[in-house]
């Protein structure tokens, strides 16, 4: 594998724009069409198993293939409870090539929770910061943190991330949401901001509701940027429109973000001027895992494309049976 560039955090062109993992959906063949759109942002793979990584699985293992010359800043994301487990599989994931190693520890998920994975290391600091502290010495790539406000509210958070961050995390994603708010009720910023405050060195992004450009310049305030997930699927553009918003901003001396000049709005496209991007990532996926199951994986991601439009009951009918790439283009075109 390729050597990677050294990719460090503080040396991440501010502010920064991030795709939040996500199980199902942040594959290869998406991050590469997310990155074409808007080639300027950090993209994370799905949620991948430190234990599977530790035991070999072989599944887990091809989920790391990315394309090194399309894919750059490239974070691993993976999520587990075992200490030794994250020893090999921080080792694994550098071995891979990858830029840098996130650590999950904000997952909601039942059946992560239930083994305490994800959200529930936040009611174990001590075992969260072991965790950060092996992965750290096993590798020379930077390790992430990905986590939320608290378990039920955001008392925790300063003391919780310090740990961290004293463990050797070099940069925290924080969604603004508790465990117990799941993805329920609006994402409260305001313990963000008081965390860099209380952090100003570390490498701070912001998660929750934004949906729009104009969400990201409301909600970075003094954070290092931004990182956006359920909003991307079915409208990728989002991430153009952000990067366009974000454009040409300067840091203040109190640490928030004023936009310059360069800030851009982007003009929205048309349902026909979506589809080439549409059957573009069709192709990827076919690309990445062969076109049946290529295909049967793209079905939902097609659905989200015809969501909010006119007949889109009857489109998303026809688009959740197709098997082929001329099947899509041949429903779109009408």
């Amino acid at each position: 594998m390729e050597s990677p560039p050294s990719f460090t955090w503080p040396s991440a062109r501010r502010p920064i724009v991030a795709l939040a993992p996500m199980a199902g959906v942040t594959d290869a063949s998406y991050r590469q069409l997310l990155k074409e759109i808007a080639p300027e942002i950090i993209v994370y793979t799905e949620l991948l198993s430190s234990d599977a990584l530790h035991h070999g699985a072989k599944k887990t293992k091809e989920m790391l293939a990315f394309d090194p010359q399309r894919e750059r800043p490239f974070i691993v994301q993976i999520f587990g409870k075992d200490p030794d487990h994250f020893l090999t599989a921080a080792k694994v994931v550098e071995q891979a090539g990858a830029d840098g190693i996130d650590i999950n520890m904000g997952c909601p998920a039942a059946r992560v929770v239930s083994s305490c994975h994800g959200s529930a290391l936040m009611k174990d600091p001590d075992l969260a910061a072991s965790i950060v502290a092996t992965a750290k010495k096993a590798v020379s790539i930077p390790v992430s943190v990905k986590t939320r406000l608290g378990w039920n509210n955001a008392d925790a958070l300063i003391p919780f991330c310090r740990r961290l961050v004293e463990a050797g995390a070099d940069a925290l994603a924080i969604h603004a949401r508790t465990y117990t708010q799941k993805f329920s009720g609006a994402a409260d910023w305001e313990p963000l901001y008081a965390l860099k405050q209380a952090l100003p060195a570390v490498t701070i992004i912001g998660n929750g509701d934004i949906t729009s450009g104009q969400d990201a310049v409301k909600k970075i305030g003094n954070l290092d940027g931004v990182m956006v997930g359920r909003a991307t699927v079915g409208n990728p553009w989002i991430m153009q429109e952000i990067c366009g918003a974000l454009r040409g901003a300067e840091r203040m001396e109190n640490g928030t973000w004023k936009m310059g000049n360069a800030a851009r709005s982007s003009h929205p496209l048309s349902f026909e001027e979506k589809i080439p991007f549409i059957l573009r990532h069709c192709e990827l996926a076919v690309a990445l895992k062969g076109e049946r199951k290529g295909m049967l994986e793209m079905r939902r991601h097609l659905a989200g494309y015809v969501k909010g439009m006119d007949g889109a009951k009857d489109l998303r009918a026809q688009l959740v049976r197709v098997e082929h790439i001329w099947e899509v283009e041949k429903i779109l075109s009408k």
